[in-house]
């Protein structure tokens, strides 16, 4: 028997392709007469990356059935679409018209975000005989909440907006190519108003009479009659300026409210004085309490013996290593094991594997010897799944048990073996989906 290729394949049931395929990997779906294959997923052979209809009826045109035709189609030509019947027509792509584009009907709908015209002028109510009466509601409406509009008004001969106007900086309203309004102020052009209230004034000249203290003015046009008219004349409303007055203003709060605290008797515990601010400081800063003042009293301890510990270095604990000491540390030190790397490495492994390793006879321990395999290679042999990258040649050998005797055998063998399809029975079958 030769080896039979067998595609992927579905009889019946659904139309289309498989859910999944790998890279290259055919499928043919008998339903919808249509030959599939997995694309793309870098050349490495594994699942594609998407699945394209390449080949059969339902994967290209058919000249005389019904089919639905959908993706991007390029056309060079004519295309002739006289004879055919277009109930309703979408374009889903971009469309360029050369010639002009009437539109007839009762209503024209526009859905783009952004329509460009490269007319500078745009036509409104543009009928046979346009008048003021048929201009009459025409602008604009912005569809929102409620309508926003910019309408021509017939009846007061004005454009007419439902809402603000706002303009942008350093703009102004203008008649007649003069300023009117500014952001700032009225244009010089403005020479009469109805104003009944202003806001903060912060210049000018003013030329009028006196404001009084009711209006928050002064009543007066001289700094003398204007203090007598607010209250504060100077020596009988407020205080006459003192240096010593204002040398004392310039406390902190805190100082001046406890210098008010001082009594009589403690204002003169100042009074011939003769301590020295150097001597005051000599106190000042001193932590230490009472008790640990008396720790030296009584203390007869030499200066000599105190200095022994004068550098000393060592911790408490490192102190306590010695206590207890009876003999010279030398000698027990001697009579200690000298030190090996072997030993000490030996004296790492567990209790278990120590126990094992002295149970081994020589004749087991002579097993190991001329040994070259390596412990990766027998952890291939326990059950590894690691794999290695490794590029397979017609010369690399793999291990098979004949007939209870471990060989190695040539890859070739094998591919003899497969190609023979009377004896391998080999048949290579993409299954079905």
């Amino acid at each position: 028997m030769a080896n039979i290729l067998r595609f992927k394949r579905r009889a019946s049931g659904a139309a289309g392709a498989p859910s999944s395929l790998m890279e290259t990997e055919p499928a043919y779906n008998a339903v919808d007469d249509t030959l599939y294959l997995g694309i793309g997923s870098g050349g490495a052979g594994g699942s594609a990356s998407s699945i394209k209809a390449i080949a059969g009826s339902g994967a290209f045109v058919d000249k005389t059935g019904n089919q639905t035709v959908s993706g991007n189609k390029t056309f060079t030509g004519t295309v002739d679409l006289s004879s055919a019947t277009i109930p309703s027509f979408s374009i889903d792509q971009n469309l360029t018209i050369v010639g002009n584009l009437t539109v007839q009907g009762t209503t024209t709908t526009i859905s783009s975000s952004t329509i460009d015209v490269a007319d500078k002028n745009i036509e409104l109510g543009k009928v046979s005989s346009p008048t003021d009466t048929t201009a009459n509601g025409g602008g604009l409406t912005l569809k929102g909440t409620q309508d926003h509009t910019f309408n021509w008004l017939n009846a007061t001969d004005s454009w007419t907006s439902s809402e603000h106007l706002e303009l942008v900086a350093s703009k102004n309203f203008r008649i007649d190519g003069a300023v009117v309004l500014s952001k700032t102020g009225l244009g010089s052009t403005v020479l009469a108003s109805s104003l009944t209230s202003v806001g903060t004034i912060t210049s000018g000249v003013w030329s009028g009479t006196d404001i009084g203290v009711a209006h928050g003015g002064t009543g007066a046009s001289n700094a003398s009659d204007a203090r007598t008219n607010l209250g504060v004349a100077i020596g009988s409303d407020v205080q006459a300026y003192d240096s010593e007055l204002d040398e004392l203003a310039t406390m902190a709060a805190n100082t001046a409210a406890a210098l008010a605290d001082l009594s009589q008797a403690e204002v003169q515990i100042l009074d011939d004085a003769t301590v020295t601010t150097a001597e005051l400081n000599i106190l000042d800063g001193v932590t230490s309490t009472t008790a640990e003042i008396n720790i030296l009293d009584g203390v007869t301890a030499s200066t000599a013996e105190i200095n022994k510990l004068d550098g000393l270095t060592a911790t408490t604990t490192e102190l306590n290593y010695i206590d207890g000491v009876t003999s010279n540390l030398q000698t027990q030190l001697d009579n200690k094991q000298p030190l090996d790397s072997e030993l000490t490495e030996l004296a790492t492994m567990a209790s278990g594997a120590a126990s094992a390793l002295a149970d081994l006879t020589g004749t087991e321990v002579a097993i190991l010897d001329g040994a070259t395999v390596t412990t990766t290679e027998l952890n291939i042999v326990d059950g590894s799944t690691s794999a290695t990258s490794t590029t397979l040649a017609a010369a690399d050998r793999m291990v098979v048990n004949d007939n209870g005797t471990m060989v190695q055998v040539a890859f070739t063998d094998l591919v003899t073996f497969l190609e023979n399809g009377t004896v391998s029975g080999f048949d290579i079958d993409g299954g079905t989906y």
